[in-house]
């Protein structure tokens, strides 16, 4: 609606997140037409994580399941954040909290020290 919010800035996080983890922009020549960075994760997740996400943080084997349950759960909150109305998205707080438990649950995972 052109108004500037909080949850305006909980949008560009989400998308932020999203070109983190995928290595790609929402101008992409890949995500041309109807297809939008969301759109593309949304219909990759979560059957196709290995996929969309940057191949770098898949390279090592070791702990490759920690790490694609880490990645869906780091696109399942960057999706929240970047739901079409402002009033369906969540607010910074919750994504802080979510994002200490996504870490936390992978340290656990990787039986890695907190």
């Amino acid at each position: 609606m052109g108004i500037a919010s909080i949850r305006g800035d909980v949008y560009s996080f989400g998308v932020l997140l999203m070109e983190t983890f995928t290595r790609k922009k929402p101008t992409n020549e890949m995500l041309a037409g109807e297809i939008s960075l969301k759109n593309f994760l949304e219909s990759s997740l979560p059957y196709a994580v290995t996929e969309v996400m940057d191949a770098n943080l898949l390279r090592d084997q070791n702990p490759f399941d920690a790490k694609v349950n880490c990645m869906l759960s780091i696109m399942d909150l960057a999706l929240n954040c970047s739901m079409e109305s402002p009033e369906q998205r969540i607010n910074m707080r919750d994504a802080l909290t979510k994002l200490k438990k996504i870490k936390l649950q992978f340290q656990k995972d990787v039986g890695a020290p907190k």
